[in-house]
């Protein structure tokens, strides 16, 4: 995977060079650049919502395991008197 990503990184910078001689408006968006925001805002989407779905998961496994019952004593007392 790591080498996907330098491999990809190497090549956004030489087309980044590449457009860089050519004479476009510096205000003016082209479509591939906007493509490329889309592309890593649903990305960084994606990764954002499965972390966030493993980390409840995770959550949510170790508090069905506090509530099994050891040696008929609770793991986890919510009320303690």
């Amino acid at each position: 995977m790591a080498n996907n990503f330098t491999a990809l990184l190497c090549l956004l910078c030489c087309l980044t060079v590449t457009l860089a001689d050519s004479n476009v408006s510096c205000y003016r968006i082209e479509p591939g650049t906007i493509a490329a925001i889309i592309f890593a805002d649903l990305l960084l989407t994606l990764i954002i919502v499965v972390v966030t779905y493993r980390c409840a998961s995770f959550q949510r496994k170790k508090l069905d395991n506090a509530d099994k019952v050891y040696m008929n004593v609770r793991a986890n007392l919510k009320n303690p008197n």
